[in-house]
């Protein structure tokens, strides 16, 4: 069963409320007795996970993530400053 945010809109309470989907929505605020308790609309609960998924697949138009270029890049870059150390002469 899902869980319904309310609120009324005259005294101001709030309350979470688990109901059928096929219930009737809630109009009289515990509270105050008047009937101007209302549904919030919430987020919600749960996260799509996993390939083939808007969030992991499509989010840098098909691109790798930057963390895999990273360790590349560093270690072109810090070889040639390797390189670049050990030629400067002494004297």
């Amino acid at each position: 069963m899902p869980i319904y945010a309310y609120r009324c809109t005259d005294c101001g309470h709030a309350q979470d409320v688990l109901q059928k989907m096929s219930d009737s929505p809630l109009t009289d605020c515990p509270a105050c007795g008047k009937s101007t308790y209302a549904k919030q609309v919430t987020a919600a609960g749960f996260q799509l996970k996993g390939s083939g998924w808007y969030v992991t697949d499509f989010r840098n138009n098909g691109t790798k993530p930057a963390s895999a270029a990273a360790p590349s890049d560093s270690s072109g870059s810090g070889s040639s400053a390797s390189g670049t150390s050990t030629s400067t002469p002494a004297a």
